[in-house]
């Protein structure tokens, strides 16, 4: 079985089919389809269920599948290291960040770090923390800021760590308070992220704890759009201290969070045991330095 033929399966499954996957790979889709073919006829088992347009893993296929990123994850873990040991002067960071807290935590560092070195390419990947936990497990990603708590079978070094803060409009009933449990919104709809964003389940977890499921008014992956649906009285919405603050609006309130297991716990994390580049760790060297400079 080759590594090529895993690649082919690999991204049929990623992509939901073989016209997508034989794009991504730059080949033809009769290319792929023959690769996932002979896999299959090596094993004995179907991999696939065609069903019209589509293709989905059968229970062969599934163990294949999470077989094959560990064996295409441990071949980029080779080559990275091989690249090094030839004494490359030039290299990749592979680096995933979530759209809340990205500006303000990691901007200062890519202009530190591109000064220091210059030759090294920074692809960034940007998602909630969920995607990226599966892009890092996947071997794609050398790192990626997510927030706690982490899959196990990651490493992490420790970010930032903040409370959160509930927004709402000026003329919310509880508006006036200096501190607020959940327990007290829980009447209030709540204005969330969209799915793949931990920041949700820390919140959604935390009330289930409360006995209560919210009711939930919108979602939205831009921070201020949900800062201005707070502030039009659609709902309360929750944000990291550090990020609500530099987030000021006229119409809206910020209210401490006084909730246990609700802090914003940032992690930079990457697959336990896996091999680190040089350039990931000159990146976590760096974020480091800087947390404990500032």
């Amino acid at each position: 079985m080759e590594l090529r033929t895993l690649r082919a399966f690999v991204e049929v499954v990623r992509q939901g089919g073989f016209s997508a996957a034989a794009k991504t790979l730059n080949a033809t889709q009769p290319t792929i389809s023959k690769s996932v073919k002979l896999i299959e006829e090596e094993l004995g088992v179907p991999l696939l269920e065609r069903l019209g347009h589509r293709s989905e893993l059968t229970a062969a296929g599934d163990i294949v599948y999470r077989r094959a990123l560990a064996m295409l994850a441990e071949r980029d873990d080779l080559i990275a290291e091989l690249d090094e040991l030839r004494g490359l002067k030039r290299g990749v960071l592979r680096l995933g960040l979530p759209p809340i807290g990205t500006s303000l935590l990691f901007a200062p560092l890519f202009a530190i770090y591109r000064s220091r070195y210059p030759g090294v390419d920074i692809r960034l990947n940007e998602h909630g923390s969920k995607r990226l936990e599966e892009l890092v497990a996947a071997g794609e990603l050398d790192l990626a800021a997510v927030l706690l708590p982490a899959a196990h079978d990651f490493e992490w070094q420790k970010v930032r760590d903040e409370p959160l803060m509930a927004l709402m409009a000026t003329d919310h009933p509880c508006a006036g308070e200096e501190k607020i449990g959940l327990e007290r919104l829980k009447t209030s709809p709540f204005i969330l992220f969209e799915s793949g964003f931990a920041l949700n389940q820390v919140i959604l977890d935390a009330c289930g704890r409360q006995g209560f499921a919210p009711t939930v008014a919108a979602r939205s992956s831009q921070i201020d759009f949900v800062i201005e649906l707070a502030a039009a009285g659609l709902g309360v919405a929750f944000l990291p201290r550090l990020m609500a603050e530099q987030r000021a609006n006229p119409g809206v309130r910020r209210v401490l969070l006084d909730e246990p297991g609700t802090q914003w716990r940032m992690v930079l994390a990457w697959r336990r045991g896996g091999y680190l580049s040089a350039a990931a760790r000159a990146w976590l060297a760096l974020a480091r330095e800087q947390k404990t400079g500032a």
